[in-house]
C-alpha cells in the first residue's frame, strides 16, 4: 500500500522495442499477380527470380516449384508403371491413362485452392508439400 498523500506510480509502459537491424521485408505492389504465377506450372520461376524481397512471395514460388515437381514426379511414374503393365498383361494403357487425367485433374484443384488462399492473404498447408518447402 502507498502512504497517504503520495500519489501513484504511473502505469508501467515499456517502449516497443527497435526494428530489427537490417532491411525489413518490402510488399510488392503486384503481390497478387506474383502469387498466382507462383502456382501456374513453371511460371513459378517469374515470382522465384523477381520478387526476392519478398518473403510472402518467396514462399508461395517455392510452394509452387514443389507442387510443380510433385506433379512431374506423379506423371513420371505413372508413365513407367503404365509402360510395364502393358507390356506384361497388356491392356492397363487405357485405364492408367484415365487415371493419369485423374492425377492432373487432382493437381489443377489444388492449384486453384493455392491461389485462393494466397490471394486472400493465407497459406496452404499440404502435410509432406509444405514440410519440404521449409527447408530451404
Amino acid at each position: 500500500m502507498s502512504e497517504p498523500g503520495v500519489p501513484p506510480p504511473p502505469p508501467y509502459n515499456p517502449t516497443p522495442p527497435p526494428p530489427p537491424s537490417g532491411a525489413a521485408p518490402t510488399v510488392s505492389p503486384n503481390r497478387s499477380l506474383m502469387i498466382v504465377l507462383s502456382y501456374l506450372w513453371i511460371l513459378f520461376l517469374i515470382p522465384l527470380i523477381v520478387e526476392k524481397d519478398d518473403p510472402e512471395v518467396q514462399w508461395h514460388a517455392k510452394h509452387g516449384m514443389v507442387i510443380f515437381l510433385a506433379e512431374i514426379i506423379a506423371q513420371a511414374v505413372l508413365w513407367v508403371v503404365s509402360m510395364v503393365l502393358n507390356n506384361i498383361w497388356g491392356g492397363f494403357g487405357c485405364g492408367l491413362g484415365l487415371l493419369g487425367t485423374f492425377i492432373w485433374i487432382g493437381f489443377l484443384v489444388l492449384r486453384i485452392l493455392c491461389i485462393m488462399k494466397g490471394v486472400n492473404g493465407q497459406r496452404m498447408i499440404i502435410p509432406v508439400i509444405t514440410e519440404y518447402v521449409n527447408r530451404f
